[in-house]
């Protein structure tokens, strides 16, 4: 099996149990592969971030493609375990599909193209992200809808020295902060809340420093 959860081995609470607590791991290079495509990753993105359900419909409508383009690679996810059926509501005419876990996580190992082709994809969806919403902010303002805002959209580098492990724990560490701002029902969002899309990364930079 390639891409993992809690039943075939890697941790997490019982099927059953509330929340969705499994985490999904993807390990063959050809999974990786399969991932190498825009749509895919937004499916990704948009299943594993909410833990709601939708329909091929609903998501291509996220992505520009068409409902049947959508099926197609939803078949692709399904069939290397990154995304699950989900039980219909209401209207069953068309299925709903639900991410297989609660995160997922890439780990190449030696293969390096495959994890640069999703960098560049991820990278690539933070542009647009980033340029929409300059682009409607300047559109509020010169329509008068909007007084000065605070930057919205951040952007930090950092350059550390850090061992396996003081890399391993800094990863939990982010990985707990974000998730104190998870919502407890994705269907309730509060009122006043809007959505922000996060990306973070830690790149093995083994250029020799200046001067060395």
């Amino acid at each position: 099996m390639i891409a993992k959860n809690q039943e075939t081995g890697v941790a997490g609470e019982p099927a059953g149990s509330g929340r969705n607590e499994q985490k999904v791991e993807i390990t063959d290079p050809k999974a990786i592969r399969a991932l190498a495509h825009a749509a895919r990753l937004e499916v990704i993105s948009e299943l594993y971030a909410t833990q709601v359900s939708h329909t091929a419909t609903e998501l291509a409508a996220r992505t520009g493609l068409t409902p049947s383009a959508m099926s197609y690679h939803l078949r692709a996810l399904q069939k290397w375990g990154i995304v699950v059926p989900a039980e219909n509501a209401g209207d069953a005419r068309e299925r709903r599909w639900k991410a297989a876990g609660k995160d997922v996580t890439i780990s190449g190992g030696s293969v390096a193209s495959p994890e640069i082709a999703v960098v560049d994809l991820e990278l690539d969806a933070f542009r647009r992200r980033a340029s929409a919403f300059a682009k409607a902010r300047g559109e509020r303002r010169q329509r008068g809808e909007t007084a000065e805002e605070p930057a919205s959209v951040l952007l930090s580098s950092n350059l550390l020295y850090l061992t396996n492990q003081q890399r391993k724990e800094l990863s939990d560490r982010i990985r707990e902060i974000l998730r104190e701002y998870e919502l407890e029902d994705p269907t309730r969002i509060p009122q006043d809340a809007e959505r922000v899309a996060t990306l973070w990364s830690m790149i093995p930079d083994d250029r020799s420093a200046p001067g060395n």
